[in-house]
């Protein structure tokens, strides 16, 4: 089966950067929120991220302006917005992009299995949660699989391709052929905690954090370090504003709860009680930081 249809669920941070790179590579795309002002947000964020991708094109020779104009009306055309799940039922491929809850996803899956069409391969954008679990809900975990894209997904080369106990060899093949036709760089990953870039980069964030709790060294002096000892385009506790306060510690919890022996999962405590006050990183103006757009003080 050659992948044509793709459907997207959750048209937020996430889920409109992969409506945008399927639909720029010739996916028809079926874009699917909850409510229309949510839908509307993200088709209105597609539209302003292709106008972006246009003017650089232009800017740089590589299209016309009647050339850039085209790529946008086209990419465009291939996007249905859609607020009903049945628009999904004839796609080749459906991702979930939705909120970071496990028990929110399998039920969402247990219903994709009785709506989709039987060849329809299932995949979960999660970056932690297991895709094994989410393919047994949805009653055909041989059609599941991950694939893990990164924020912003218009720019980041990468995604994990993640087999889940059931995965057929088939249908991880064709996660990642699509994973290549968006214009990634696949890798291939098993059914682990974090997969492979967050197994590596969430405990870093957490000793940072610890760092910080124990007032080894200051925040700007922890995130320089990092940043030209090593290289690092952003260090660990700008990368913590940048992912979400909120998401970090969710991230973290689920791991604890789930592999309790595990030594490299801890949870900060500095981490919990900015998340109670409300300082979640970039997105709500303060964390470990101020910020004001993407500049922080």
């Amino acid at each position: 089966m050659a992948i044509k249809k793709v459907g997207v669920i959750g048209c937020g941070l996430m889920g409109h950067g992969i409506v945008q790179v399927a639909a720029q590579s010739g996916f028809e795309v079926v874009a699917l929120e909850s409510t229309q002002p949510a839908l509307d947000k993200g088709l209105a964020r597609i539209e302003k991220s292709l106008a972006k991708f246009a003017e650089k094109a232009v800017e740089k020779g590589k299209q016309t302006e009647d050339q850039a104009k085209a790529f946008v009306e086209a990419a465009r055309g291939r996007i249905l917005g859609s607020l009903d799940k049945q628009d999904l039922a004839d796609c080749d491929l459906v991702i979930e992009a939705i909120v970071e809850d496990l028990d929110v996803k399998n039920a969402l899956f247990a219903e994709l299995g009785k709506i989709c069409k039987p060849e329809t391969i299932l995949a979960s954008n999660t970056s932690s949660f297991p895709i094994s679990e989410m393919g047994v809900a949805s009653g055909r975990p041989e059609r599941m699989v991950g694939l893990h894209f990164f924020n912003p997904v218009q720019l980041m080369r990468l995604v994990e391709v993640v087999r889940g106990e059931q995965t057929a060899e088939d249908v991880f093949a064709q996660a990642k052929a699509f994973g290549e036709a968006v214009g990634k760089t696949p890798v291939s990953c098993k059914d682990t905690p974090g997969f492979v870039v967050n197994r590596l980069l969430v405990p870093y964030m957490s000793q940072a954090l610890l760092m910080l709790d124990r007032g080894d060294a200051t925040k700007e002096d922890i995130d320089a370090a990092m940043q030209f000892g090593c290289g690092y385009p952003m260090g660990p506790l700008t990368l913590t504003d940048y992912v979400g306060l909120d998401t970090t510690l969710s991230i973290l919890e689920g791991w604890v709860e789930r592999y309790p022996n595990e030594p490299a999962f801890v949870i900060p405590q500095i981490l919990k009680d900015k998340v109670a006050a409300g300082k979640l990183g970039r997105k709500s103006g303060e964390g470990f930081y101020k910020w004001e757009g993407d500049k922080k003080s």
